[in-house]
């Protein structure tokens, strides 16, 4: 078995490390951020992500895991580095590299044995070399034996773990075939398809895959759009679609348009990739303009229905950008909340995991402890996120303690027509009004 160590201990970076360690691989995690180490030397979890926290738990008991803020030691005897650091966007959609520029130099300043390092950031095209001459340069001729690999991750927030153990292919990128090949050796006993490439094709998969991914659903959301002004129903139209074989069931469900750490900030990258080498990147800037309207459409519908956001009370179910997370990047329910506190109307708000994070965000959201509280009266009633708690709720009692009527499903969960039989004036993605 390896001995690796995983530099970043975000999403991706704490994912991966722990999960190698699962599969038998000795693993130390590598930050520069002493209170998150500490944190998870404590046993505490700095991110919510089911069934991480006990898969951390086990594999440190075992002894195969381990936390640390020191290059020289986590480096010392490592077979191999990833770089799993973080890639925000900047303004112009370009992406942030000074982290992975750090871990880069930091290799390069502790390297004393021969490694292969390991991209696992979603980093533009042309990175992989780019690390490479890093290391390179800082080491002039006396540098150690090294091979840079790319191996975009293709892990899923809520479902991280699972994905990670059960991937539907490892893609792997180099100038050197035998480093890479020793990288797909790691991931031998999950028995998953491999495919070996050169570098920048390698980190070309990862964006293509989540820009369509993206395009996918933006499209259903602009076939909601379509289909409210003609009344039909979205829902049972991506169901049709999807029965046929080309196109599939899967990111065709209408809503309020997709958030997070990897969609927005990919798609905006690869369109800024592709602008700066003057190509057109159309549908790319298309598919991010339909996910911003499908916000601003859901405050528009609120208004309407309300005759005016001024002194309204508004409830909202779900912060978080999807379930199962805590992560608030780029969540659609902050967007829409700025625009319902721009034009008057105070937010209450429940979240199962995200309220500390989204308070910090926004103070003027008050906050609640469950779904009916959040319901107490509001004039509306808004889902933005679809956690499993919110599938079943007392809609008498959340009728009870509303002062209006209105209610917005915002990723139709909920049957409208029952919702309209028992009095609520229902808005769905896409979906005709109730008779």
């Amino acid at each position: 078995m390896a001995k690796i160590c995983v530099i970043g201990t975000g999403y991706v970076g704490l994912v991966t490390g722990t999960c190698f360690s699962d599969i038998g691989h000795q693993v130390v995690c590598l930050d520069i951020d002493e209170s998150r180490i500490k944190q998870l030397q404590k046993g505490q979890m700095p991110i919510y992500e089911p069934g991480l926290e006990q898969v951390i738990e086990q594999n440190v008991r075992a002894g195969r895991l381990a936390f640390s803020t020191n290059y020289r030691e986590s480096l010392s005897g490592a077979d191999f580095a990833f770089i799993a650091v973080g890639t925000p966007s900047s303004d112009d959609g370009d992406a942030d590299m000074q982290y992975v520029k750090k871990a880069a130099i930091s290799i390069a300043e502790h390297l004393d044995h021969p490694i292969i390092i390991v991209n696992k950031s979603t980093v533009p095209v042309g990175t992989g070399d780019w690390v490479a001459e890093i290391i390179q340069d800082l080491n002039s001729q006396d540098v150690p034996e090294f091979s840079v690999v790319s191996n975009p991750e293709f892990l899923r927030e809520g479902s991280a773990v699972s994905d990670f153990m059960n991937p539907d292919r490892v893609v792997l990128g180099s100038t050197d075939p035998e480093a890479a090949q020793k990288v797909a050796d790691l991931y031998e006993t999950l028995r998953a398809p491999i495919m070996i490439t050169d570098l920048r094709t390698a980190e070309m998969i990862k964006y293509a895959s989540n820009a369509f991914l993206a395009a996918r659903i933006s499209f259903i959301n602009e076939m909601a759009t379509i289909c409210e002004s003609l009344g039909a129903d979205v829902r049972q139209v991506a169901k049709g679609m999807g029965m046929d074989k080309r196109i599939g069931p899967s990111f065709l469900e209408a809503g309020l348009g997709w958030g997070g750490s990897c969609f927005p900030k990919d798609v905006k990258a690869l369109a800024h990739m592709a602008d700066t080498r003057g190509a057109h990147p159309q549908l790319l800037q298309a598919v991010m303009d339909i996910n911003h309207n499908q916000r601003i459409s859901a405050v528009k519908k609120l208004e309407q229905a309300l005759g005016s956001l001024r002194g309204r009370l508004i409830g909202v179910l779900g912060l978080s950008f999807k379930p199962n997370t805590d992560d608030i990047r780029d969540a659609p329910s902050l967007d829409i909340i700025r625009m319902l506190l721009d034009g008057g109307a105070e937010v209450q708000a429940f979240d199962p995991q995200a309220m500390a994070a989204s308070k910090a965000e926004i103070p003027q959201i008050i906050l609640c402890d469950n779904p009916y509280a959040v319901a107490e009266g509001v004039d509306a009633l808004l889902l933005a996120t679809e956690w499993n708690e919110f599938k079943s709720l007392d809609f008498q009692r959340i009728k009870n303690n509303m002062r209006g009527d209105v209610i917005l499903d915002g990723r139709n969960i909920w049957d409208e027509q029952d919702l309209h039989e028992m009095g609520f004036t229902y808005m769905g993605i896409g979906v005709p009004e109730p008779k």
